[in-house]
């Protein structure tokens, strides 16, 4: 009987026919009807003992071959049935623990298959400008290319590996801070110079497109200066590829005892209205962006200021143009 290949059993059962044996004797010099009764009243306690011990054994057998079911992959199992004494407390835990399991193995599969789609993006974003990097260097190696549209050649080869640089550069910072591994720092700076950091590398560019920057400011900013210098920067460089020549981008940052709110505005198309749920989504490009677009700027914009208790919100304005409103919550919203 493999009951009795527990020692536990084994010693228990043990001491029960040993104590119920000397009460037998001891009862039967006494008395012997008493005896008897006692006796039968010891056989019955050890074979009521035998049983319970057997149904419950055979309880946390099966339980034990529903968790390694479990293990295996069968999330169909019923733990309803185990209902009684400290199988009720195990059963309790173990169910705590399916939950937990489920909701790991969905994670773990859901973050597979965007690690997957995620390489596809990377592998083809970066696959475009290598292709013509390729054909411009076998262009500037053809002795039969002309020598004036070789600095021409250099120029776009130049173009396209800032590029390959420029993107490599955004998803390690993304990396960065899906891994968790980026500690923000808390610097106070005049909302006005925070402003003026963020716009710096996009003024030659907004002044060859003859577009007008507005920028209104009053107040401080306490947050990561340089971190959230890239993610104002990438808003405004969205904006200025979208507004067409002569146009706006306003912006207008404030200070309140809740929150720092920096407001982006362009004279551009807008946002179609399909695109507005995705704006901030990943490799994501609208049917009005740039071919030469990559998709992740945005994306990046949205995990600096999410890192740093903010939102960010994209809406389009009337008549015509996007704007963008940014908050840095001081407390927890």
């Amino acid at each position: 009987m493999y009951l009795l290949k527990n020692k536990e059993v084994r010693q228990t059962l043990f001491w029960q026919i040993a104590f119920s044996a000397a009460a037998s004797v001891a009862t039967f010099f006494i008395d012997t009807s008493a005896g008897w009764i006692v006796t039968a009243l010891s056989c019955i306690l050890i074979l009521i003992y035998l049983i319970s011990t057997y149904h419950r054994y055979k309880q946390i057998s099966n339980l034990a071959s529903d968790i390694n079911k479990l293990l295996h992959g069968d999330c169909s199992i019923d733990f309803e049935s185990y209902s009684e004494g400290e199988l009720e407390i195990l059963h309790s835990e173990i169910y705590k623990m399916t939950v937990r399991l489920r909701e790991q193995q969905l994670r773990l599969l859901n973050d597979k298959v965007y690690l997957a789609d995620s390489i596809a993006d990377i592998s083809h974003q970066i696959r475009t400008p290598l292709t013509s990097i390729n054909l411009m260097v076998e262009l500037l190696a053809d002795a039969k290319t002309n020598d004036a549209r070789k600095p021409r050649l250099i120029h776009e080869l130049q173009v396209m590996l800032s590029r390959i640089d420029w993107l490599i550069t955004t998803l390690l910072k993304i990396s960065k801070l899906d891994a968790g591994t980026v500690g923000f720092k808390q610097d106070t700076l005049n909302m006005e110079e925070l402003i003026r950091k963020a716009c710096s590398p996009f003024l030659v560019p907004i002044e060859l497109r003859s577009q007008e920057l507005i920028i209104r400011t009053n107040g401080n900013f306490c947050g990561d200066i340089s971190w959230t210098s890239e993610a104002i920067g990438n808003i405004v460089k969205n904006c200025m590829e979208h507004t067409p020549p002569h146009g706006k981008i306003e912006i207008e940052a404030s200070e309140n005892p809740l929150y720092c709110e920096i407001v982006i505005k362009d004279s551009g198309n807008g946002i179609a209205k399909e695109d507005l749920p995705h704006i901030f989504d990943r490799f994501y490009k609208g049917k009005n962006s740039d071919e030469k677009s990559f998709g992740v700027g945005l994306a990046l914009t949205r995990m600096i200021i999410s890192g740093q208790n903010g939102t960010i919100k994209a809406e389009n304005r009337l008549p015509s143009g996007a704007i963008f409103t940014v908050r840095f919550y001081k407390g927890t919203v």
